[in-house]
């Protein structure tokens, strides 16, 4: 198993996203760098939205005991705002969770044309 140096892992506002940060985690070198982005559309309103809100507020709390920073940005092109934050942060690897979603699926093709191989990226079930 390879270990990098600079991991991001891409959470969305759902509890479950712990165990990607916690996969990260297990990939990222011993004196390397772990770092945790939502990015949210500019239409989501996520403070006035209670469940939301606990979520990432829970991610963050998490990111904390893995020592990794939490970001969070506003977009309404995810993928790109994804690929420019870890070009712009020399990141290795990107970890993003498995989806069924199509939807999801047309995002994951759309970051690795954005990436062009450049940046690893590891998607767990």
């Amino acid at each position: 198993m390879s270990l990098y140096q600079n991991v991001l892992v891409c959470v969305t506002k759902q509890k479950t996203c712990e165990r990607l940060i916690k996969a990260a985690s297990k990939l990222k070198a011993k004196n390397g760098n772990l770092r945790v982005l939502h990015v949210a559309k500019n239409s989501w309103n996520i403070l006035d939205n209670s469940r939301e809100s606990e979520a990432l507020e829970y991610l963050f709390k998490v990111s904390k005991e893995y020592n990794a920073d939490m970001t969070v940005l506003r977009s309404d092109n995810i993928s790109k705002t994804i690929a420019d934050f870890a070009k712009n942060n020399g990141i290795d690897l990107i970890v993003l969770g498995q989806s069924n979603n199509e939807q999801e699926n047309k995002f994951y093709k759309q970051l690795c044309n954005l990436l062009k191989d450049e940046i690893n990226i590891e998607v767990i079930p």
